[in-house]
């Protein structure tokens, strides 16, 4: 898959905070992955200085006419009532014309009030969309013609995806990740970068948070594992998949784990991905089992026990969130 380019919009009175902390969340990802998922680039009207809200100036590499970004993310403005919606939308004429006659294959990311701009641009017509709720009655007036889902603080098309709140970043990001890499990366992003404290989880998993570690082989062996079904993970299946002997293989792990031997470290993670499953999905054990390519379910349920001291059932139950 090709690396996404996503522009970062700055505008007038824009409030940019939500950028950086994208940004810095597509970089984590492109971390947590180990490949370039996602480059971003700041743009604007024309390239230079902007000044965004609080008196805040950034720097516009690039302008909209000319990026060669596949989405672009708009963030809000700050409006404290409909009438000061009004006016807003009347300063950013310029902007609001640039994104109608942007290239439809180009992507628009917006939220908070960021979602006004789009709709105004016209590139929320007949699809569905949603967007902060006290702009809820003035955007149905304004916009008939889109499907207004207010019950969804995200709304995803292929290409649009507009969500609520300042924060709104947060959800679009998250479906982007789990959309172009998987849902266990943007999962490590949302325990170790965004929630105020870690979530539980068992403390055998604890050395497994791959974010805190910086040797590539061990990431590139958890990656591998992750992808691969449970009864394919033989030491020289790894090996061969990493360009290397088993035996060297054996001797990395262990220096890189605290001693784990290959075996033990791969059925940590694969461990793990089940764990998160069941955390984090509705499905039953029998349907992780075989979705992660484990040989049979009992198997999986006594190895499960025997490395968290839990059940499947009772680890769902003690650290679901």
């Amino acid at each position: 898959m090709p690396i996404l380019r996503v522009g970062l919009l700055l505008y007038p009175g824009c409030m940019p905070a939500g950028l950086f902390s994208a940004a810095d969340l597509l970089q984590a990802a492109n971390l947590r992955s180990g490949k370039r998922a996602f480059e971003t680039q700041w743009v604007g009207l024309q390239e230079g200085r902007v000044e965004c809200a609080h008196g805040v100036w950034l720097e516009a590499r690039q302008s909209i006419a000319d990026t060669p970004c596949s989405a672009l993310l708009v963030p809000g403005f700050w409006a404290a009532s409909i009438d000061h919606l009004r006016v807003q939308l009347k300063q950013q004429r310029a902007l609001i014309d640039a994104l109608a006659s942007l290239d439809r294959s180009v992507a628009l990311w917006s939220y908070c009030t960021g979602v006004a701009l789009t709709a105004q641009a016209g590139r929320l017509k007949d699809q569905p969309a949603t967007a902060t709720w006290w702009m809820a009655r003035w955007l149905e007036e304004a916009h008939p013609n889109v499907d207004w889902q207010w019950q969804h603080a995200c709304v995803a098309q292929r290409r649009n995806v507009t969500a609520s709140g300042v924060h709104g970043y947060l959800p679009i990001v998250c479906d982007r990740v789990e959309h172009r890499v998987n849902a266990e990366v943007w999962r490590d992003l949302n325990r170790l970068l965004v929630l105020p404290r870690p979530q539980r989880g068992a403390p055998v998993f604890q050395p497994l948070a791959s974010m805190t570690t910086t040797d590539p082989l061990l990431q590139r062996l958890r990656l591998l594992v992750e992808q691969l079904p449970a009864s394919q993970l033989t030491i020289e299946h790894l090996a061969a998949a990493l360009a290397l002997s088993p035996r060297t293989l054996a001797r990395k792990v262990q220096q890189g784990s605290g001693g784990h031997s290959v075996g033990t470290h791969v059925r940590l993670i694969k461990l793990h991905q089940a764990g998160e499953r069941l955390l984090h999905t509705p499905q039953s054990v029998g349907q992780v089992c075989s979705a992660l390519g484990f040989a049979d379910e009992s198997s999986f349920r006594r190895m499960f026990k025997r490395v968290t001291g839990n059940t499947p059932a009772e680890y769902r139950q003690m650290y679901r969130s």
